[in-house]
């Protein structure tokens, strides 16, 4: 578990400051995008919607995901406000997210089971066939839509009603938005969806190379990881994929002391590293082909 901090603003580390300032900085950039939409030329419009979907995998895979391991601050209700920050900026409830991606980690992207399901719904195995990981193409460009809000709500409520409200909170939150910017401006709404779509498909490719390669049955070989300086610096250790798999509740800044600590027994386990980040492991020189 990570340890407490001594601050009376944040919970585990004064580090953190970084990710909420990211995190308030991805929001302010939606809002930007919105309000100079009708001022810019189509290029660089073409270019700043790139950027949002880049920057929607980022926040989702370090600021958000670091967030719902080891929530910020010490204050309840300042959690409560960043979540619904990061779920108007990335565009889906934060709270739903927290509960799919702690299912993620029960089932560590398991395999198939006789009945063909997986405990894990985001798991790279749940739609492949023959035993074998799914298709990345399909993977990247149809998570996207198979997720069930419904069965998310229901899952959340039996544990705790006060969540699932909050859930819905979010989400009542974000379609107004939207249906807001329909209202004021529905030509940049028209603009701006294929890049939130497309962002979520860039990290949907991020999941699934953070687990192709890796070892379902074997929990210190349970993810991949990329020790990609650049990448680990501005993604929040994102790279550190196996190692946080192996210990889900380690503070992102404590990551690179476990690698090394545990280094020899991933070697030995064979836990896979590519080289480039994430989202390039496609690249990766080394990557074992599907059969």
């Amino acid at each position: 578990m990570s340890e407490k901090t001594n601050s009376w603003l944040f919970a585990y580390s004064r580090w953190d400051v970084v990710p909420v300032l990211a995190g308030l900085a991805h929001f302010a950039y939606v809002i930007a995008l919105f309000v100079l939409f009708p001022h810019l030329p189509w290029w660089s419009l073409g270019l700043l919607g790139f950027l949002y979907s880049v920057s929607i995998s980022w926040n989702i895979n370090g600021i958000s995901h670091n967030f719902l391991h080891n929530p910020y601050f010490r204050a309840h209700f300042m959690n409560r406000a960043f979540s619904l920050i990061e779920s108007l900026a990335c565009g889906f409830s934060q709270t739903f997210y927290e509960w799919v991606h702690k299912r993620h980690h029960v089932g560590n992207s398991d395999r198939q089971d006789e009945k063909g399901d997986t405990v894990d719904w985001l798991s790279i195995y749940r739609h492949g066939k023959n035993g074998q990981p799914e298709n990345p193409w399909t993977y990247t460009f149809l998570s996207f839509f198979r997720d069930d809000p419904k069965v998310i709500y229901h899952e959340i409520k039996r544990r705790s009603a006060d969540e699932a409200r909050w859930g819905v909170f979010e989400i009542a939150c974000l379609v107004a938005l939207y249906l807001t910017g329909f209202v004021l401006n529905w030509k940049f709404m028209l603009y701006f969806l294929p890049f939130f779509y497309f962002g979520h498909c860039l990290s949907y490719l991020n999941g699934y190379y953070r687990h192709y390669g890796s070892n379902p049955d074997v929990p210190i070989a349970w993810g991949v990881s990329s020790y990609n300086w650049l990448y680990n610096l501005t993604w929040f250790n994102n790279g550190y994929h196996a190692e946080h798999h192996f210990r889900p509740s380690l503070h992102w800044t404590k990551m690179k002391e476990l690698h090394e600590e545990i280094a020899e027994k991933q070697k030995a386990a064979g836990v896979r590293v590519i080289k480039p980040p994430h989202a390039l492991g496609w690249l990766d020189p080394d990557l074992p082909k599907r059969a």
